[in-house]
């Protein structure tokens, strides 16, 4: 099997480095540091108080890896329009996109039974770019729960998390999923198969869409988030508002809000990834976390008066600091 890891940086290396070890074709497209050292060094994974180093390809042009049967999108969401045209020479026929992004994906809609079927998300596909070059149906969705860090060029630490889902847009247990989760069970990774996968897309963003922009908005970490009163209301009041718009859209929640909001106070004094990237001055995913959760509201007629509050200011936070990749709505 032929898989190319696109972004390989932690968590598309922690993905590669498994995969090399379970005995698949595996090419990692990076850049810069990271990949200097890889091609030196090889790539080494630091996980459960073990260490190993594997020596795949690596380099920074996809067409030297040519089609593949999967590639792996570990980007984030804001760089993926980007990057769709040097993802293009990794696609056959037949190649399958395994989207492991955080947030709304560009897909959302497609094959939905929904009167909205095959509408593409503005916030997080201006214009269809992605629509047109990675069409969705070469998509698999995915929801990716093991956390990493590059803490080095060509070294990376997995903290936690062996589980991906997996889910076809139209529900279904396709050949190539099955045979995808197969390699990745190999790889030592726990892989259901979701029938609604966007279900477990939602309850993911349902915690992100809040806890991460109201982060970067105040400096606090998620446990302080989840547990100091009034900012627990604010992102419990985004939290409701972004439920009934999923819920009009056909989303069934599995757990309720009080169960999330504990779940993220459990994890403790951590900063989220969008607070880590104000800081660092490196661009914030905003858009596919909030942005297209307000837009859909906007499409389903759902009034949502906390978010869209919250998404102005981020914005503009973000935009300060040189940190907004989008475009701001006029």
């Amino acid at each position: 099997m032929r898989i190319a890891i696109f972004g390989a940086g932690a968590i598309g290396g922690f993905l590669g480095v498994r995969l090399v070890q379970a005995g698949a074709d595996v090419t990692f497209i990076a850049r810069g540091a990271h990949l200097a050292a890889m091609r030196e060094k090889g790539v080494t994974l630091r996980s459960e108080g073990e260490s190993v180093t594997v020596h795949p390809p690596c380099t920074d042009n996809p067409a030297e890896a040519g089609p593949q049967d999967y590639v792996f999108v570990t980007l984030k969401a804001h760089s993926l329009p980007g990057a769709a045209e040097q993802i293009v020479p990794l696609l056959g026929p037949e190649t399958a996109l395994v989207t492991g992004i955080n947030g709304v994906p560009y897909w959302y809609f497609y094959g939905l039974d929904s009167p909205y079927r095959d509408r593409p998300v503005e916030s997080v596909d201006p214009g269809g770019k992605l629509w047109t070059t990675l069409h969705p149906s070469r998509a698999i969705g995915s929801v990716i729960y093991p956390a990493a860090e590059v803490v080095e060029p060509g070294v990376i630490e997995h903290t936690y998390g062996d589980r991906i889902s997996l889910g076809e847009p139209d529900g279904s247990k396709s050949p190539r999923i099955e045979a995808l989760a197969k390699q990745l069970i190999q790889a030592g990774l726990k892989v259901p198969i979701r029938p609604r996968l966007r279900d477990e897309i939602w309850v993911k963003l349902w915690g992100n869409l809040a806890f991460n922009p109201l982060s970067a908005l105040t400096g606090a970490t998620l446990e302080r988030l989840a547990t100091q009163a009034d900012l627990q209301a604010v992102a419990r009041a985004m939290m409701v508002e972004a439920q009934a718009v999923a819920e009009t859209l056909g989303v069934r929640f599995p757990v309720d809000i009080d169960k999330r909001i504990r779940g993220a106070a459990e994890v403790g004094a951590h900063k989220t990834s969008m607070l880590q990237d104000l800081e660092r001055g490196r661009p914030m995913e905003i858009d596919a976390l909030l942005g297209a959760v307000v837009e859909l509201g906007q499409l389903v007629g759902r009034p949502m008066p906390t978010c869209e509050l919250v998404l102005a200011l981020v914005r503009e936070r973000a935009r300060q600091a040189g940190c907004y990749p989008g475009v701001l709505p006029r």
